[in-house]
Parts: C-alpha cells; structure tokens; sequence
C-alpha cells in the first residue's frame, strides 16, 4: 500500500509539473523508531519455527539482564511396523523447558530445565518422561560462558554438541523427527569449550565426554565460514582419543568410540534454504565388546520453503528432507551401527508447518527404508519388515 501511494504522489507531480512547483514542501514526516532487537539466543534454530522475540527480561544490578523463554509441546504419533516395545500410536509431551540465560558481559550463563523427549525416524519412540530420566535429566544444558572480547570466550559444563545439522529438540529443527544421520551423533557432552571468532570464520574446539560417558577424552570441533549472506561452509569432526567401555542409556560404547565428521553446506536464495550435507563415522575394534571394526556413510539434502509474508499462506512453511546412510563391516564381527552389519537405508519425511506469532502447529509423514537389514534387527515385531511408515501432528508455543 504505501508503495502504491508514492507511486500515485509520483505520477501526479509529472503530471502538474507547475502546481508542483508553487505547492509548498510538506514537512518531513518524523523517522518511525527503530523495532529494539531482540535478545541473542544461545540455542541452534533452524527454523522455521522461530523463538519468541520479546521473551520475558529480569534486570538485576547485579548479573544485569537475564532473559527467560521456554517451549511447550506435545506430538501425537501413529506409524506402521513397530517393534517390540513400541506401540502403533503415540500421545506425548514433547518438551516443557525453561531456557534462562545471560547473553552479555565478561560471565555469561545459560541453563535448559524441564522435560523433552527425541522423536527419531527408524527407532522406537521413548516417552519424555522415561527418556529425560534415563539420558540427561532435568537440566539437560547448563553452562558458564566466560568472553573477555566479542570475539573470543570459553564454556564450561554441559554443552550442545558441535557435530551435525539437526540440534537435540523438537522446536529447534526443521523436521520433528531426528534423522538417519542425527542418530549416529552425540547429543550433550560435559566438558570445556573455547570459541574464536575472525572475520568470515567461526571455529569452537572441545574437550568433552563425547557420548556422556563421563570420562574427558573426547576432542570435538567446527569450523564456520560465512562465505556471504547467503553462503555458509561448516566442517565438524569430532571422536574419542583412548577406548571407554561405559555403557548405559545415554552412552553407547560403539558410537562413543568412534569418530566422526560432517561437511555441511547452507545456502539461501529468497523464501528457500537448501542444506546437504555429509557424514562418515568409523568405529574402530573393541576387544571389550568382542567386535572388529566398522564404518557408517551417509548424506542428508534439507529444503524448506517459507511462503511469503505477503501471500495468503503467510506463516506456513514446507521443510523437507532426504537422507541415505550405509554401514560397513565384517559380517560375523563387525559393529551393528544400523540395521545390523552391512545394511543401508534411505529416508524422506516432510513437515508442512504453520506459526502464529509463539504458537505453532505441523504435521509430518516420513517413510524409512532398510536395505539388507539382518534378520530380526529391521521393523515389525519379529524384526522382518523392511520399511516404516510414521504420521505425526506437534501443536506447541514458545514464549
């Protein structure tokens, strides 16, 4: 609208050159003020669900402003073939989280409470409260962040992985699902972190517990280049220095001693963002586990189109994403990493998504596929069946 009325100002003035002329200026019209820039966010979002810009601010003299969101949500799932312990159909919480952090100055915080859970395409789905329990608990992230200059700073405690494109919940993803890819990757590690920021690039190095297996020999690290506005290069490699056998529901000891390494592309171009990526893990053998070596390769394509805000389907978005993985290893002694030794899959799912200001509702269909799965390690409740099929609804807000 305003468009159209300095073009009618405009046309009218070349029409009437002279009784342009004669008019008096019109007074400038006062400057609107600048809309105040919300707060930084310490968690990943990759849309296009996006965190709430007026979150709640506590001002104290002391650890000055901290600001305080959180999510809610909650998914119904139905699905085909489930195994043993799974159930056809799913209601649940999928996350209730207070997210309070400081964001600025020399001593920074960030602390993640509540319950969540990690819908996965291909597993079986564990309820929040078991899973919350049972992996990292009720504060699942919480650490201190030291930054002497803008472009340099340390973290300390429990930290978000620097392996992968997908992030740990639900509202921080594209998709509601994890992926193929996402399942081979540590999800929270204790340790020590520093950060270093130079022009373009972005690079974080760790020494952490890899797999939560409480035990610091893990080193982990991502570089990021902004090659420009609309071009973003990032490598991640991470992996254990000596063989952990700790084995519990949160650490697995195959993928706890493996390594692991991403190269991931994002590039946007108007209302479409397109991120492939790719992913190898080697295991190396385990004489404690009786196991010899093995590997995992993988490759993921994400796209999601958001609809104008000038069209009728404003505040819809349509996230996609493709993903094929395959293992290798000797088939009497290698690792299981999948579907057992020597299996591959392939996966679509697709996440139509519409937000209202904090609230949010998507539905998503997925369909996974395994390739030369072992006997009895595949889908159904005796193992045989070589594909899933999921359908899901999460309605949620994040304020």
């Amino acid at each position: 609208m305003r468009q159209l009325l300095w073009m009618s100002a405009a046309a009218c003035v070349i029409a009437t050159p002279a009784l342009a002329d004669q008019a008096p200026a019109a007074p400038a019209a006062p400057a609107a003020p600048a809309a105040p820039a919300p707060p930084a966010f310490s968690l990943g979002m990759n849309g296009p669900i996006t965190i709430n810009p007026s979150p709640y601010v506590v001002k104290s003299d002391i650890l000055g402003d901290v600001t305080i969101n959180g999510a809610i949500s909650g998914i119904a799932l139905g699905q085909s073939h489930h195994i043993p312990g799974d159930h056809n159909a799913v209601g649940d919480v999928t996350n209730a989280q207070i997210l309070i952090e400081k964001t600025d100055g020399l001593v920074q915080f960030f602390v993640d409470a509540g319950t969540y859970s990690f819908p996965t395409i291909g597993t079986a789905y564990t309820k929040s409260n078991h899973i919350t329990s049972s992996t990292f608990g009720s504060v699942p992230m919480a650490f201190i962040k030291i930054a002497p200059t803008s472009s340099f700073s340390i973290q300390v405690g429990k930290l978000p992985t620097l392996i992968g494109s997908e992030y740990n919940f639900t509202f921080e993803n594209l998709n509601i699902e994890r992926g193929l890819l996402w399942n081979q990757e540590n999800l929270v590690s204790r340790g020590v972190q520093a950060n270093y920021t130079v022009g373009p690039l972005a690079v974080s190095v760790s020494v952490n517990d890899g797999f939560y297996s409480n035990s610091l020999s893990w080193v982990s690290t991502l570089a990021t280049w902004t090659v420009d506005s609309s071009n973003i290069i990032a490598f991640a490699a991470g992996g254990n220095t000596r063989k952990v056998y700790t084995s519990n529901s949160a650490t697995s000891p195959l993928w706890n001693n493996s390594q692991i390494y991403n190269l991931i592309y994002t590039h946007t171009a108007g209302q479409w963002t397109f991120v492939p990526y790719i992913q190898y893990t080697t295991v190396p053998s385990l004489p404690g586990l009786k196991t010899t070596s093995g590997s995992t390769t993988g490759a993921a394509l994400f796209v999601n189109y958001v609809f104008p805000a000038s069209s009728s389907l404003s505040g819809f978005s349509l996230p996609t994403r493709v993903e094929y993985i395959t293992t290798k290893g000797n088939k009497t002694s290698g690792p299981n990493l999948l579907y057992g030794v020597g299996s591959s899959a392939w996966s679509f799912t697709v996440t139509p998504t519409y937000q209202y200001k904090i609230y949010f509702i998507r539905g998503e269909a997925s369909y996974v596929s395994a390739e030369k799965a072992t006997t009895g390690s595949a889908f159904g409740l005796n193992g045989m069946d070589k594909s899933q099929v999921r359908g899901l609804v999460e309605v949620g807000a994040l304020f």
